[in-house]
């Protein structure tokens, strides 16, 4: 979520600031359904920003200066945040799905569709300028 805030406040062009505006709602969306689920169980959910989400957000404000808001190198930045998200939701489906139930399997399976679309728009549109 941190890193889509950031993204939107360094991206120049309307298209991307709606883009990742809406890539932020997604991510909220997914983290408020996780949130329960993890209450469900009885557990406690983390509060704040992960140190992950930290770093990728310092890491986009470092690249961004240093290449003055291009289209490009934002593009493949949160392609690359993306990537980390996608391997994520690969590794608990795949490798730790027997520590989730059908009804938490289906989630992550939604939840992973969503934000495999959006990694895809990222990637289409980030493909589009090497054209």
């Amino acid at each position: 979520m941190e890193g889509y805030k950031t993204a939107e406040a360094e991206a120049q062009e309307t298209d991307l600031k709606m883009l990742f505006s809406d890539m932020m709602e997604t991510s909220v969306q997914n983290r408020k359904e996780l949130v329960e689920e993890v209450k469900n169980l009885g557990g406690t959910p983390d509060e704040g920003t992960r140190v992950t989400g930290k770093f990728f957000r310092v890491w986009m404000d470092v690249k961004a200066a240093f290449t003055g808001n291009d289209r490009k190198t934002i593009l493949d930045s949160c392609e690359y945040g993306e990537d980390v998200i996608l391997e994520t939701y690969k590794k608990t489906l795949i490798h730790d799905h027997q520590d989730t139930n059908f009804s938490e399997q289906a989630m992550l399976n939604k939840q992973y569709a969503l934000l495999k679309s959006d990694h895809d728009k990222v990637k289409q549109l980030r493909d589009a300028m090497a054209n």
